[in-house]
């Protein structure tokens, strides 16, 4: 039961983050080819670099549905793009379930591969936000999750949620669902009350603004 549900919400995720991802190649306005290799990027990027660090096959290599599910989005982003461009406050929300839904998946399959609890956080948070960093390093940017939002640090808590329940014995998918809204929660709280972390403050900063 668990793999299954685990499986679905993976795809979810990935098709929700592909999404972003072309959305953000639509607004530098690459063209058809680089808003695809965007939504893979993003849809498939953080899976890939969770799977590489916790030394285990790479499901992007495994199924080819991940890719398709990308594809798919990045084409119908990009069909529509004039559409779904308008309405990014909207899309925010559904990142912020797609950053649930990774943060959850990374941290399980680091759980069943039997790592202790600091890998199970940083594979949910790779899981979460790998993708996205690539696509801001592709973009000349600095990584959203280092400069703005309540974002990598809504992963972060959600993990370590995640680590806490399973040692209360609770039930597998009920510790995936709690692990996702948390995440998911955190991140439209953060987004809609713009929250930060802060900022480090120079010497003789005052003097430059």
């Amino acid at each position: 039961m668990v793999d299954s549900i685990v499986y679905l919400f993976d795809l979810f995720g990935t098709m929700v983050f592909a999404a972003t991802g072309a959305i953000k190649g639509v607004r530098n306005r690459l063209d058809f080819l680089g808003v695809i290799v965007f939504a893979i990027t993003v849809g498939c990027g953080g899976g890939v670099m969770r799977d590489v660090v916790l030394n285990t096959e790479v499901a992007l290599f495994q199924n080819n549905a991940y890719i398709l599910v990308c594809i798919v989005a990045g084409a119908v982003v990009f069909a529509l793009s004039p559409r779904i461009v308008r309405q990014w406050g909207i899309i925010q929300y559904f990142d912020a379930l797609g950053l649930g839904v990774f943060t959850a998946i990374g941290c399980n399959k680091a759980m069943e591969l039997d790592f202790g609890w600091v890998a199970i956080i940083t594979s949910g948070v790779f899981s979460a936000v790998g993708g996205g960093i690539l696509r801001d390093v592709f973009s000349k940017e600095i990584p959203m999750v280092f400069t703005s939002d309540f974002y990598a640090s809504a992963s972060i808590i959600g993990a370590f949620a995640f680590v806490v329940l399973s040692k209360l014995g609770l039930d597998p998918d009920e510790v995936l669902f709690i692990c996702a809204l948390t995440v998911t929660v955190l991140r439209i709280f953060g987004y809609h009350f713009r929250w930060r972390l802060p900022v480090a403050r120079m010497v003789g900063e005052e003097k430059w603004q």
